[in-house]
């Protein structure tokens, strides 16, 4: 499975192949784990399905939908 963040299903894992963000917004990404090889889960979405909680790095990050679609991944 390759596709973006938004995508992946609860429960399942993937890995970050790139992101599409410039400037401190992927300096942030990057801060908060979300680096190319590095391993996310995703753990549950909020009851009117956005945000999405995300399981990187031994820490829960919560990302929005849009945020979420500029991470690339692919299956582990």
């Amino acid at each position: 499975m390759s596709g973006t963040l938004d995508k992946l299903p609860i429960g399942q894992s993937a890995r970050v192949t790139a992101l599409d963000f410039t400037g401190q917004q992927r300096r942030r990404m990057l801060d908060l784990g979300f680096a190319a090889g590095s391993g996310v889960t995703a753990l549950q979405r909020s009851p009117f399905g956005d945000p999405t909680a995300y399981g990187v790095l031994d820490t829960v990050i919560a990302l929005r939908a849009c945020d979420a679609q500029r991470i690339h991944i692919a299956a582990c």
